[in-house]
C-alpha cells in the first residue's frame, strides 16, 4: 500500500514537540489531590474528608500530595511537574455538560480551541496522525482541526482480515482523483492505516523500565507513547479519565482515578525518557472543582476552581501557582474555591512552547490573555 500512498503523503518532518491534553471528566476536586493542609480553614470545612498531614507527601510545607498521587512526586522532586491551583473558566452553570463545552471550545467561539491551535499554528502539520484522540469519537476541543483520527488501540486501527487483494490500492487510486472534502478525507485515513501498520509489526516494549498498568487510561498512554516515539508527526494527542463526580463517599469515588492517573502518567514520562520528555507537554485539566465544604454524603458538590497539572520539559517545575485565597471568606459567602487561574492564561504559554510565533488571540478569541509563568525563564 504504501507505493500508492506516497503520491499524495510526503514523509513528515518530526514536530516541535507533542501536546498531550488528559481531560478529567467530572469535576475533580482539587482539594482533595493537591491539599492546603497548612490552612485550619479546609480542616474546618472538611471534617471527616479533609486529609491530615501525617497521610499526605508534603510539596512546600502548606501544600500536600494526595497519598494516591504520590508517583508523580518524583517529577514533582526533578522540576517536571507544576502544578495550577484554583483553576477554571468563567463558566458558572456548574454544569459538566455546560462547562466541559465551555473549556473545550475555549469560550463561546465555534469549533474547538486545540482544532483552531492545530490549524493557526506557523508549522501547521499535514501529516494523516498530526492529531489523534484516544477512544471511539474525538472531543470537542479538537473540533476544525485539519486532521486527525480517533484510535482506540493501534493494534486494532484496520479494515479487519477479509480485505480482498489489490482492495487498498484501489481505494488509493479511487480517493486520489476524488473531488472536494471526500478526496482528502480518504487519503488521510489510508495514510493513517499505512503509517500505523508500520508501527504494529512487533510488539511494544516500554523503555527505561516503565511499567504500564492493566487499565483502559495506561492503554491509551501506551498508544500516544508509541506515536511520539514512531515518529509520525503527531502534534497533538487527547485522552479522558472518567469517574470525578464525587457527591457521595468521596474516597470511594476518587481514589481509583487518582491511582489510574498517577501510575499511568509516571509510567508514560518514564517510558518516554528524558529526550522524548523534553519536547512533550502533558497538560492534566478539569471542568471544574468542588466545593470547599464536604456534604452530608461525605461527598462534595460541584463548585468553580479546580487543579491543573503541567508535566515535561523545560517546565518551571516544583512549584504551585496560586495566590492562596482565604477560605473562611468562600466559606461565609460563595462557599467555593474561586478561579483565580483562567484555564487560558494556563494552556496560552504551553501553546506558545509548543509552537512559537502562533497568535493565540486566534487559538482563545474574545479573552485578554495573561499568561502564567509555566517555564524555566519566563518573567
Amino acid at each position: 500500500m504504501k507505493s500508492q500512498l506516497t503520491t499524495f503523503v510526503s514523509e513528515q518532518r518530526d514536530p516541535a514537540g507533542t501536546l498531550v491534553i488528559v481531560f478529567l471528566r467530572g469535576g475533580a476536586d482539587g482539594l482533595n489531590m493537591i491539599v492546603p493542609h497548612g490552612d485550619d480553614h479546609y480542616y474546618k470545612a472538611r471534617p471527616g474528608l479533609g486529609i491530615r498531614k501525617p497521610e499526605l507527601t508534603d510539596l512546600d510545607g502548606f501544600f500536600g500530595l494526595n497519598s494516591h498521587l504520590r508517583p508523580l512526586h518524583s517529577w514533582w522532586q526533578s522540576g517536571d511537574l507544576a502544578l495550577v491551583h484554583c483553576a477554571g473558566s468563567e463558566d458558572e452553570s456548574r454544569s459538566h455538560f455546560e462547562a466541559q463545552d465551555f473549556m473545550e471550545h475555549g469560550g463561546l467561539a465555534a469549533g474547538g480551541w486545540l482544532g483552531r491551535f492545530l490549524r493557526v499554528r506557523p508549522d501547521a502539520g499535514q501529516s494523516p496522525l498530526t492529531a489523534v484522540a484516544i477512544g471511539p469519537t474525538l472531543p470537542e476541543c479538537l473540533r476544525g482541526a485539519p486532521s486527525c483520527a480517533a484510535i482506540q488501540s493501534l493494534d486494532e486501527f484496520g479494515l479487519g482480515p477479509h480485505v480482498p487483494p489489490g482492495f487498498l490500492q484501489s481505494l488509493a487510486k479511487l480517493y486520489g482523483t476524488a473531488p472536494r472534502e471526500l478526496g482528502p478525507a480518504g487519503r488521510n485515513a489510508l495514510a493513517a492505516l499505512d503509517r500505523i501498520q508500520s508501527l504494529t509489526g512487533t510488539k511494544y516494549a516500554p523503555a527505561h523500565g516503565a511499567t504500564y498498568a492493566a487499565d483502559t487510561f495506561a492503554a491509551g498512554l501506551t498508544q500516544v507513547a508509541r506515536l511520539i516515539k514512531g515518529r509520525v508527526g503527531l502534534q497533538a494527542a487527547t485522552l479522558d479519565l472518567g469517574g470525578w463526580d464525587s457527591h457521595i463517599t468521596q474516597s470511594v469515588i476518587m481514589d481509583p482515578p487518582m491511582q489510574r492517573l498517577a501510575k499511568g502518567l509516571h509510567a508514560f514520562a518514564t517510558d518516554l525518557g528524558p529526550e522524548e520528555l523534553a519536547r512533550t507537554q502533558i497538560v492534566v485539566m478539569t471542568e471544574f472543582g468542588r466545593r470547599v465544604a464536604e456534604n452530608s454524603a461525605a461527598g462534595t458538590d460541584h463548585g468553580r476552581g479546580g487543579v491543573m497539572f503541567l508535566l515535561g520539559g523545560g517546565i518551571r517545575g516544583g512549584k504551585i501557582h496560586v495566590e492562596w485565597p482565604d477560605l473562611a471568606t468562600q466559606l461565609a459567602g460563595p462557599g467555593d474555591l474561586p478561579v483565580l487561574n483562567n484555564y487560558r492564561d494556563f494552556l496560552a504559554p504551553i501553546l506558545a512552547k509548543q509552537a512559537p510565533g502562533t497568535d493565540l488571540a486566534k487559538v482563545f478569541p474574545g479573552h485578554e490573555l495573561r499568561p502564567l509563568s509555566l517555564f524555566a525563564g519566563a518573567p
